[in-house]
């Protein structure tokens, strides 16, 4: 969803903090849109402002996505952990994802979130949107100001932060230490290199850091399992899920 950016929070030009008048200066940044390609919202469209690595997923390999993913939206607790637009979110909604997790560093794009969500008439029991980074929220302890949504593993996780910044592996380290990954859950992560090197080293290190995860089981080594991979362009989108041998 987003492309390269040079630093840390380059997914986004800082924006200011919202006003009395927030609402409609908010509207004002809105600096494109993009169309949800299939399900219940259809032809709809959400808005994102203009910041810089602020991009959607391209429609092709967002329709690759939801193809692999066909069997096992319905009824399913989704996050989209760097959501920007929030149209891989809004998509699983569309098609049938029981709720939605959002994560937003971005102050003014998580208000342009609200926004969507509300414009398309999606159940405020199916959502969620928070703001700030999602490695650190992801990583509150349970019981210490947790979402509630983050009391038990998702079932699909979309992971694509700006790839400069590779913050992929610390919010999938985040995910496999708070117990919000399991053995069944669907790992969706974009870059814009193939991550299946990083991923191998990354699994060498899980046994320890797995040990409070009750939803994984202990074997002597764990691997992420690559279910499918495509490229689009410089993208490398692939779908994953984290196995023991």
């Amino acid at each position: 969803m987003k492309k390269p950016s040079a630093s840390r929070h380059a997914k986004h030009k800082q924006s200011q903090p919202k006003t009395a008048n927030s609402t409609h200066k908010t509207k004002q940044t809105a600096a494109g849109n993009v169309r949800i390609i299939g399900g219940q919202f259809k032809r709809r469209s959400v808005n994102f402002i203009a910041a810089d690595g602020l991009r959607p997923t391209p429609d092709r390999l967002r329709e690759t996505l939801f193809n692999w993913l066909l069997a096992d939206m319905h009824g399913a607790r989704v996050l989209d952990s760097c959501a920007g637009s929030g149209v891989l979110g809004f998509e699983a909604l569309s098609r049938g994802a029981a709720h939605c997790s959002f994560i937003e560093t971005n102050r003014a794009q998580s208000q342009m979130l609200l926004q969507s969500a509300e414009q398309l008439g999606i159940a405020t029991e199916r959502y969620q949107i928070m703001q700030g980074a999602a490695e650190q929220l992801l990583s509150q302890n349970q019981g210490q100001g947790q979402s509630q949504a983050f009391q038990q593993p998702f079932d699909i996780v979309f992971i694509d932060p700006p790839y400069a910044d590779d913050l992929w592996q610390p919010i999938l380290t985040a995910l496999i230490n708070q117990s919000l990954i399991s053995s069944d859950t669907l790992i969706y992560l974009e870059a814009d290199k193939d991550l299946s090197p990083q991923l191998a080293e990354l699994a060498m290190t899980l046994v320890a850091g797995v040990a409070g995860n009750e939803n994984l089981a202990r074997p002597a080594c764990y691997r992420f399992e690559c279910l499918k991979q495509t490229r689009v362009g410089q993208v490398v989108a692939g779908l994953y899920r984290l196995s023991s041998s």
